[in-house]
């Protein structure tokens, strides 16, 4: 884990609320020169703080309007070879190992019902996958954010 201070975690709070925030509009922001950010970005970057970049797209503009997930009990000793083919389903967004009673826990977006019984179909399809439990999602009730996080631990400094 990388060390931080105030200045890093007032940078990643900035980027937070505006993560397309530009290096001018952040030294504004944070009352610090542009080299200071951008020598602060570089820093980041390179101690791995930031994820994958890229623009949110909604599913529902591209015709998939609801979210399920899919829980999938796997024989353990395959597992590499049935997540390589889970990430083959372009539906899959998104996928965790767990513990508990599933092993893997699958984010998946679907046109409707018939699609996601489709998409079931696919999963269990794949060898080495032995069950799998649907749940849709009802909606987003806390978005992805580290917002809240960032602020106890600048709090703590």
């Amino acid at each position: 884990m990388r060390s931080y201070d105030a200045v890093d975690l007032d940078l990643l709070a900035a980027l937070a609320d505006d993560p397309r925030g530009t290096v001018v509009a952040l030294a504004e922001r944070l009352k610090v020169s542009r080299n200071t950010v951008t020598a602060r970005l570089a820093q980041l970057e390179s101690s791995g703080a930031f994820l994958d970049f890229d623009r949110r797209v909604d599913p529902t503009y591209l015709g998939h309007p609801l979210t399920a997930f899919i829980e999938v009990q796997v024989r353990q000793k395959e597992l590499a070879r049935i997540v390589e083919a889970l990430a083959e389903i372009p539906e899959v967004l998104q996928a965790h190992g767990r513990s508990g009673t599933a092993d893997l826990r699958a984010l998946v977006v679907c046109r409707d019902a018939d699609h996601l019984f489709r998409i079931d179909a696919a999963i269990l399809a794949i060898d080495g996958v032995e069950r799998t439990e649907t749940s849709l999602a009802m909606g987003e009730l806390i978005p992805y954010r580290v917002r809240p996080l960032l602020e106890r631990l600048r709090a703590a400094l």
